[in-house]
């Protein structure tokens, strides 16, 4: 068997429900990575970054070294371009770790979706593609999705003005979190031509625990041990996460899966609900119905074109 360039074996025989299978556990276990973040409270989201991002690299560690790839995995021609890719990743994760603290569960999950509505964008902005008025029109209505979420934390004159004023900061965190996101996918599939899975994921965890800990002067916080318990369990998370998602794409075609990233919006208001109390409104229902209707026609549409989005996705997860 030989060994692809984005880390997968060639030969290996397809197993369609083996790997919507370990998708849709990698979803279930980034929701909980999400959950561990919103439980630890008003942490600075450079500290978490830290978390999330050093304690990744063991579970991803112990995998490379039970496959015997450890030994490659760092071995890069292009170290410029993965701290690159690492600094925006960054800026993407604590927009996003600030929005998890600040707003619902569900919406901080479901507004991460409109990453995929900005990819479409951005690759016809910056990379010259094609988009037709299929994905144009998908791309609009998508963010119809997103304006009817976050449009009660927007309006700033009603109920509690300091907290709406916070939210509102969340949803703009959030949003601005998944157009950095958008650009670090379009450097990710720069980078997915010529390095390895493996080198792209620990170069980026390196990265981020590096730029993490250098915002230790700028105001950590000291945590008691059920915060640090949580933000360790988030970072453990982060990395089991990535390596089910990356084994789930051995198993069947990227179209195949793709489509179950959607279910965290689904577990993200079952989580939301049970475990912090947050009842999911109208809003949010109809607002991500659309979202996930919008991005599983993207999805297809590629998918007809033949666009080759799917190693870049299989190395970039949720934040």
């Amino acid at each position: 068997m030989s060994a692809n360039h984005d880390g997968s074996v060639g030969e290996e025989p397809r197993r369609p429900l083996t790997g919507i299978l370990l998708k849709v556990v990698s979803v279930m276990v980034f929701v909980a990575m999400s959950s561990f973040i919103k439980a630890s409270g008003q942490v600075p989201p450079g500290q978490i970054v830290f978390f999330r991002s050093f304690f990744a690299i063991f579970p991803i560690l112990a995998v490379l070294a039970f496959r015997r790839e450890l030994a490659t995995a760092f071995s890069t021609a292009h170290p410029v371009s993965h701290v690159l890719r690492g600094i925006v990743g960054v800026s993407a994760m604590m927009l996003s770790f600030f929005a998890l603290t600040v707003l619902p569960l569900p919406e901080a999950i479901t507004l991460n979706y409109a990453q995929p509505l900005l990819v479409v964008v951005f690759s016809a902005l910056f990379l010259g593609e094609t988009v037709r008025i299929f994905r144009w029109t998908a791309v609009a209505v998508g963010f119809v999705g997103v304006f009817i979420i976050s449009w009660p934390r927007l309006t700033l004159f009603a109920g509690d003005a300091p907290m709406q004023a916070n939210e509102a900061l969340g949803v703009t965190a959030a949003l601005a979190a998944a157009a950095i996101s958008a650009v670090a996918m379009l450097l990710v599939r720069r980078l997915v031509r010529t390095e390895t899975t493996p080198t792209i994921v620990l170069w980026f965890s390196l990265t981020a625990s590096v730029i993490g800990l250098m915002t230790l002067p700028f105001g950590w916080i000291s945590l008691t041990p059920l915060q640090a318990g949580f933000l360790v369990s988030a970072g453990f998370c982060g990395g089991l996460g990535q390596i089910l998602m990356t084994e789930s794409y051995r198993h069947a075609e990227m179209a195949t899966i793709a489509p179950f990233e959607y279910t965290s919006i689904v577990m993200g208001v079952l989580v939301g609900w049970f475990v912090f109390g947050d009842a999911p409104t109208i809003h949010i229902v109809v607002g991500g119905a659309i979202v996930i209707a919008a991005g599983l026609f993207i999805i297809w549409r590629e998918h007809r074109l033949g666009l080759p989005r799917g190693a870049a996705r299989k190395v970039a997860p949720p934040q």
